[in-house]
This record gives structure tokens, C-alpha cells and sequence, in this order.
């Protein structure tokens, strides 16, 4: 789908990757865009709709879906990271939280707004993946989980909407220049690289974005045991 003259709805617009996506939606000429927070407050850039939305809320998902009638766009960002190990303590509590945001805050997203996308005739959305969707290391353990789930979430609904002419993307990545990875010392990539070139895979009608060369080797290394800790 063409970005230009898009209605979009993006969740977690009022920082990191979120803010980027409508920087870039700005840029390539969106005609609307609803920027979604849980403090809409918080949303400070000009010429967006901001609309509170806790994605795991659903009286916030309901009352987004009556609001957003007329999207053709849904970019599902907004994420939690509790850098939880799965055997430290409390991690089933830290896995529920993410898994809430991560993976169902998606899914309820997608049902109230797929058949407004239908409607409006087709659209996409985009799910915001991550590298540790293929990988699980102990400092992200349960983080990982909810990115697992959220990838066979993404890949199921590709199916599922094809037939309504909804295109499903999702995007994986590493370590970006954002606040949920400040205390990383690795390479990091610019959000604003990352959505651009989600936008760029929008109009190329592709499924998948590998945004960084460690998404890239990793989903190279998966057929080699990348994800059993047997590929540098």
C-alpha cells in the first residue's frame, strides 16, 4: 500500500521507534495520523490526532475503533521490556505484563480494526517485531516469549487477511537508539532508519522488514541452529 494520502493509527507514538513512524508517515504524506499513548499528553509532535490508548485496555481499544473509522494503516509498536530471566524471581508476573502488551494488546487491535481496514478497502498493518523474536537470551527471556508469540500472531494474520486485501508486515530488529535500549553498548540503528524503511517494504507490498544486519544474520542462522546457541 501507498503511504501517501494514508490514514494511520500508531500506538507508543510519543517516543522512541513510535515517534519516528510519524516523523516518516509526516514526511511521506499521510493524510491523518492518530498518534496513541497511554497519557496522550505526552504526544508533543504537530499535525498528529493524539488519543489515549492503553493497548491493554480494551474500553481504549473500543473507543479507538469508534474514533477511527476511517483507517487504512494500523501499526502496532507499543511494547514493554522487563529484561527478566526465566528462572529469576518473578518472572511469570513479568511474562504475563509483556505478553499483555506485546502479543494480545496486537491481536485486540487487530480484531477491532480489521474490518474497519476492510471497509476502508484493505489497508495494512504493521507489527513491530524484534530479533529476539527468533533468539532468546536470559536477559530478555520473557521478552523473547511475548516477540515469539507476536511473530506467529503477525504470520497468522497475513493469512487470515489476505482474502480482504490487508497486507501484513512484520518488522524485525535489533538494538535501536531508544530509550528501551539506552544501557546497550552494541551498534544501534536510527528508529527513523527503521521506519522508513517499514514504509518502503509497505509500498514494495512485502511481508517482512529485517531492518539491521543483526536481524539480517540471525534470520540467515535459524536453518543452522542460530536459535539453539549454536551460531556465533
Amino acid at each position: 500500500m501507498q503511504v501517501k494520502n494514508s490514514v494511520v493509527l500508531v500506538t507508543g507514538a510519543n517516543r522512541g521507534l513510535g515517534q519516528a513512524f510519524v516523523n516518516a508517515l509526516l514526511q511521506e504524506g499521510a493524510t491523518k495520523i492518530y498518534a496513541a499513548a497511554r497519557d496522550p499528553r505526552s504526544i508533543t509532535l504537530q499535525g498528529v490526532v493524539p488519543i489515549q490508548l492503553d493497548v491493554t485496555n480494551a474500553a481504549d481499544i473500543a473507543g479507538a475503533a469508534s474514533r477511527c473509522t476511517d483507517l487504512t494503516l494500523l501499526i502496532n509498536n507499543a511494547g514493554i521490556y522487563r529484561s527478566t530471566a526465566f528462572l529469576a524471581p518473578g518472572s511469570a508476573n513479568a511474562a504475563r505484563a509483556e505478553l499483555e502488551t506485546n502479543f494480545f494488546g496486537p491481536l485486540a487491535l487487530s480484531l477491532a480494526f480489521a474490518p474497519i481496514l476492510k471497509a476502508n478497502g484493505g489497508g495494512a498493518i504493521v507489527n513491530v517485531l524484534s530479533v529476539l523474536s527468533w533468539l532468546n537470551i536470559s536477559a530478555g527471556a520473557t521478552y523473547s516469549a511475548s516477540k515469539s508469540a507476536a511473530w506467529s500472531l503477525t504470520n497468522g494474520l497475513r493469512g487470515e487477511l489476505r482474502p480482504q486485501g490487508t497486507q501484513v508486515v512484520g518488522v524485525h530488529v535489533g538494538f535501536m537508539d531508544t530509550d528501551m535500549a539506552s544501557g546497550v553498548t552494541m551498534p544501534k540503528v536510527d528508529p527513523l532508519d527503521v521506519a522508513r524503511q517499514t514504509l518502503i517494504a509497505l509500498a514494495e507490498g512485502k511481508d517482512e522488514v529485517l531492518a539491521d544486519d543483526l536481524s539480517r544474520h540471525v534470520k540467515q542462522g535459524l536453518s543452522a541452529g542460530a536459535y539453539l546457541g549454536q551460531v556465533a
